[in-house]
């Protein structure tokens, strides 16, 4: 059984739920390379044509999410006690 392309909303889809996830991260480094991550690997793959290898990544996609969930419960119970210099602001 060969497997359904993904439409255009639940890529969408994905891709926000990727960049809400990197959001929860309360390390501005983890937070920022998680988006970067996010960004670059749509990019990366935006040009795929055929069916197989766009189901793939997708799927591959939806497993790095999970992934980015359960990274993020971890790093919320271990978060550091001050913040990074990007993220104090100017007095």
């Amino acid at each position: 059984m060969a497997a359904a392309a993904p439409t255009r909303a639940e890529v969408m889809s994905l891709f926000r739920s990727l960049l809400r996830t990197a959001r929860q991260f309360s390390d501005y480094n983890i937070r920022e390379y998680t988006c970067r991550r996010a960004a670059d690997a749509f990019r990366e793959n935006r040009a795929l044509g055929d069916v197989p290898a766009a189901a793939a990544a997708f799927a591959y996609g939806k497993k790095q999410l999970e992934v980015a969930k359960r990274q993020a419960v971890v790093y919320s119970l271990y978060a550091p006690k001050a913040k990074s210099i990007m993220e104090m602001k100017m007095q």
